[in-house]
């Protein structure tokens, strides 16, 4: 059974990351306990939000229980505030410690970027943008951030997206897979990469 644990750090979309894994064929639990958390065969922590609100909660058992689940080679996907906390620090929250899982940092869009249609960037980034990568086949995928992964070692970077540059749309290594869009509003391309997940592959 493709049993799956999301982690409710009491932000984020909880209820449609949960109703696409089961979808996708997982039995899924949402949970805030570290006791069920630390017992589970696959993680996924999902997130919107603030970067200091994540770093909160992930302060403590739950933290470190997350620690634990990727250092025993168990499967981990995070989703957008769940990738970005993944890392070591973010410019959101200035002091906030990630779980230093990745080296680097999480930086701002700046504001004067002019994109090639001539436009001004908007910020947040809302919306469908193509995902290049072997594991993505330049599939379309739902972005909502106002915030990008730099990643210190660009080889685990698995997908790339252009808005005005080239951002890191997606990392992995070992057992751990994350990604900044939102599969789980992404339609088919979305539920392919729960799917791959379920089944073991990143």
């Amino acid at each position: 059974m493709n049993e799956v644990v999301v982690v409710d750090l009491g932000m984020g979309n909880l209820r449609s990351v949960a109703r696409a894994l089961e979808r996708a064929g997982g039995r899924v639990t949402v949970s805030s306990d570290p006791d069920v958390v630390g017992a589970a065969p696959r993680l996924v922590v999902p997130g919107q939000g603030h970067f200091a609100d994540c770093a909160r909660a992930m302060d403590g058992a739950m933290g470190e229980t997350c620690r634990a689940h990727i250092a025993s080679g168990r499967p981990y996907l995070g989703l957008c505030l769940g990738m970005q906390i993944l890392f070591d620090e973010s410019e959101e929250a200035p002091g906030a410690r990630g779980l230093g899982v990745f080296a680097g940092r999480v930086v701002r869009f700046a504001d004067d970027t002019i994109l090639a249609d001539g436009t001004r960037r908007k910020i947040p980034h809302m919306g469908w943008n193509a995902v290049e990568g072997a594991r993505f086949e330049d599939d379309w995928f739902y972005f909502v951030h106002s915030f990008h992964c730099v990643p210190n070692d660009p080889s685990i970077v698995i997908g790339v997206s252009e808005y005005g540059e080239r951002v890191c749309a997606a990392v992995a290594r070992d057992n751990v897979m994350a990604c900044q869009f939102h599969p789980e509003k992404s339609s088919a391309a979305g539920a392919r990469v729960l799917e791959r997940f379920l089944a073991g592959a990143s």
